[in-house]
């Protein structure tokens, strides 16, 4: 039987005043997870811009979190090129970490059988026991097609799948690995579907949400769940039109998490916007922190 994932927090990465690693912040952020009920953390995916940080320093802080953290921690291995991909994913095995997210490199398109190629390549260089994960990025990366997902799954050398495609059409449901939902707007109809997990951006903004959100989903708490689901629609709302490590950078700081200013800034246009976000999630916070208590 799979095993179940739970939450797992795409974690912001926060940044100094230079935009290097603010390794504190991080430390905080990976506390704030822990005590809200998460299952599991994980650094520089999409939502962690992962490719604005060399891997060196992205392995540093991947170690640092293993020994920090009380749950259990993944690595992002996006980058543009196979060996760097399969470095991060080594110094992750090294790491202790539980498992990689890889996504297909960034920048340029690939074709279908690019990227399994490239997979399995990634494959055949890292530890057999290391869990990899095919991290299904369209916003960042070349779309995996599910066809392409599915032969890579079947070859048996992948724990699962990270996808963010719509729950209802069953294509990763009851199959012999981990499926986890992407996408944090369609999470709980897919937990209802059989997902073994979810990968949460909002998780940054609020974890106990989230949490209490996938508890509901999976105990069958129908009403509970789609009052929490309402909840979380309503933050998608609110942060529609932003980047999403914009907005959740400003939930962020709001929480006490000095993530450091958004990258690329946000334009004198759009700091209104923001003003109203910030000064509805003042007034929306409060009821999202009384939920750790019930998850």
């Amino acid at each position: 039987m799979t095993e179940d994932h739970g939450v797992i927090a795409a974690a912001l990465t926060p940044r100094g005043k230079r935009g290097d690693i603010d390794f504190g912040a991080a430390f905080e952020l990976i506390d704030q997870f822990c005590r809200a009920g998460i299952q599991g953390i994980a650094f520089f995916t999409a939502v962690g811009e992962y490719p604005a940080f060399g891997v060196e320093e992205r392995a540093r802080l991947l170690y640092l979190a293993v020994k920090r953290s009380r749950v259990a921690v993944y690595a992002g291995t996006g980058s543009m090129s196979l060996d760097d991909s399969v470095y991060l994913a080594r110094e992750a095995c090294s790491a202790g970490a539980a498992g990689v997210l890889a996504p297909p490199p960034h920048f340029y398109s690939y074709s279908q059988d690019e990227i399994g190629d490239f997979y399995l390549d990634l494959a055949a260089q890292t530890p057999k026991d290391l869990a990899t994960y095919i991290s299904n990025t369209p916003s960042v990366a070349t779309a995996i097609q599910p066809a392409t997902a599915l032969r890579l799954l079947e070859t048996g050398q992948f724990a699962g799948i990270e996808d963010p495609g719509a729950p209802e059409d069953g294509t990763f449901a009851h199959r012999p690995f981990a499926w986890l939902a992407g996408d944090d707007s369609t999470a709980a109809r897919a937990r209802t579907a059989g997902a073994h997990g979810v990968v949460s951006a909002v998780a940054n903004a609020a974890p106990e949400l989230v949490h209490a959100l996938d508890c509901a989903s999976r105990s069958g708490r129908h009403a509970e769940a789609e009052h929490l689901d309402t909840m979380l629609q309503d933050f998608h709302a609110r942060a529609r039109g932003f980047i999403q490590p914009v907005i959740l950078k400003v939930a962020a700081e709001m929480r006490g998490i000095k993530v450091g200013a958004p990258s690329p800034p946000v334009s004198a246009g759009r700091q209104r916007a923001l003003d109203e976000f910030r000064e509805w999630f003042r007034g929306w916070l409060p009821a999202v922190k009384k939920l750790t208590a019930h998850a």
